[in-house]
């Protein structure tokens, strides 16, 4: 829906478009994958295609009548694209012959569409060493006919299906590519700006993964806990007729719903926050708007992926837990969720490189400048909420936050000069306390928008209402959590990095 009109889209914005990806995600993530992919595509064709690239295969991708992946990684070479092998080498007629063998390939190999579209990146002859090195082609499964249909077969075949822990409806395949013709999308060179154009958008995609499997599970866990019957309640039966209460009246299952709940919701805060400001830096009316949401989306991204993650993968934990023994069985399908979500935290740069590009690119490497422009906006709503008796609680703590993550920055930064492990040891918490300081950020504005609509008078006050209560928990019971990684970032490295490798072994 979010794509260019001119070339079959609807123009829509791509926050709406991340709105029905979180509802795919929910309903059936390993068919979410399929869609996901190919939207990826298209933003790395649309950016940097050609326009003789962009009409013939655009408009194929938008309908999903073809379907897209993206071919990165190697079985030598897993994040570190660096080091790939796969090489291009030139037709003599515009095209190249791509060589090589791609891993871990989402939707790789289906008959779920007419063709598949590989964007693939290789090496040209006499490319540099390192990332500087890879450009980025288009090769598809089919060469498409004088009629742009899918003709004859392109060199490209599936080794193997990969077999997985989760997201098993979904072809994970092992593809080589044998004098496979390929085209260039963007410059020679350019690969690694080209993709991430693709992971930028693949990276909320799958923050949406986390937050679609926190939800699926925390639906299933609160109908589960509102009719399973054990025990009597604390303080007596409150439901004297049947054999048992429903165990949503003990307490333990109430913490275990409410981090459910208070994880998705806020969550859900975070990747709608992130993708406004996709929309901001494509389509804002003016250049001062556009350079604010960029600077907000490149601060936000690597958080909303990998707090995302992991949070939601914590919620399904949670929903196995509400369902007891009868969550750990397939029977009732919620184990099925925990295991889908796993790989949201691996994929797409896993989330200790999120947090590195984080700590690192995006917040030492701009100077603190796009930390600042954050906290600005959390400031000022701590402002608004301290003058609101019910929300000054919640509006110190998270004030207090933002010194906090002022002063780990500095520590960090300053470390950094006498080693340069300190980074890498500090990246993890630094992200994850990030993660909470932004979700209280938006939890908080939440409750202030909840607190407007309860004394203008609603008709939906049980809804507003249920918004304060689940903020207040997320305060009284996760927000917390950012002492214990504050207190991790603050004990530096030595404690990582002292051991001896033999040492692990004894």
């Amino acid at each position: 829906v979010a794509a260019d009109p001119e070339y079959g889209g609807q123009g829509l914005p791509d926050s709406l478009e991340l709105v029905i990806g979180e509802m795919a995600a929910t309903a059936n993530l390993s068919w979410r994958h399929c869609p996901g992919l190919t939207l990826g595509a298209i933003h790395a064709l649309h950016a940097h295609g050609s326009e003789e690239l962009r009409r013939q295969y655009l408009p194929k991708l938008i309908s999903l009548e073809w379907s897209g992946t993206m071919c990165l990684t190697e079985p030598h070479a897993g994040s570190d694209v660096g080091i790939l092998t796969t090489t291009a080498t030139p037709s003599g007629d515009g095209s190249y012959l791509i060589n090589g063998t791609k891993i871990f390939i989402t939707y790789g190999d289906h008959d779920l569409t007419e063709n598949i579209v590989h964007l693939v990146l290789a090496r040209l002859p006499g490319a540099p060493e390192g990332p500087r090195g890879i450009s980025l082609f288009l090769v598809p499964k089919l060469m498409p006919d004088a009629d742009n249909r899918p003709g004859a077969a392109n060199g490209v075949t599936t080794a193997s299906i990969e077999k997985k822990l989760g997201i098993k409806a979904s072809p994970t395949c092992v593809l080589n590519f044998d004098d496979a013709r390929g085209y260039l999308v963007g410059k020679e060179h350019g690969g690694l700006r080209a993709m991430f154009t693709m992971m930028n958008y693949a990276r909320i995609d799958v923050a949406l993964h986390g937050l679609g499997q926190a939800e699926r599970s925390f639906q299933d866990a609160v109908a589960y806990a509102r009719e399973r019957l054990q025990f009597r309640a604390p303080g007596g039966p409150l439901y004297p007729d049947k054999k048992a209460d429903p165990i949503i009246v003990h307490p333990d299952v109430r913490r275990m719903l409410l981090t459910q709940k208070a994880i998705a919701e806020g969550c859900r805060a975070l990747a709608y926050y992130t993708s406004m400001q996709l929309d901001s830096e494509l389509h804002h009316k003016d250049e001062e708007g556009k350079r604010y949401g960029s600077q907000l989306l490149a601060f936000l991204i690597p958080i909303t992926k990998g707090f995302l993650t992991e949070a939601g993968f914590e919620a399904t934990y949670w929903g196995i837990q509400v369902f007891g023994g009868h969550g750990y069985i397939r029977e009732t399908g919620v184990e099925q969720y925990m295991r889908d979500c796993r790989i949201a935290s691996i994929y797409e740069g896993t989330n200790a490189i999120q947090a590195n590009d984080l700590l690192h690119r995006k917040v030492i490497g701009s100077k603190g400048e796009l930390l600042n422009v954050f906290l600005s906006e959390l400031e000022a709503t701590c402002v608004e909420a301290a003058s609101v008796s019910q929300l000054s609680q919640l509006a110190t703590q998270l004030a207090e936050s933002a010194k906090t993550w002022r002063s780990l920055t500095d520590l960090v930064g300053t470390r950094m000069l006498q080693s340069p492990a300190e980074m890498g040891a500090a990246a993890f918490d630094y992200m994850m306390f990030g993660g909470y300081v932004v979700v209280g950020y938006l939890w908080l504005r939440m409750a202030l928008a909840a607190h407007k609509k309860l004394a203008e008078g609603t008709s939906e006050e049980a809804f507003y209402q249920a918004k304060l209560q689940t903020a207040r928990f997320y305060f009284a019971r996760l927000f917390p959590r950012t002492v214990a990684h504050a207190a991790a970032v603050e004990s530096g490295a030595d404690n990582l990095m002292t051991m001896s490798e033999d040492a692990f072994i004894l």
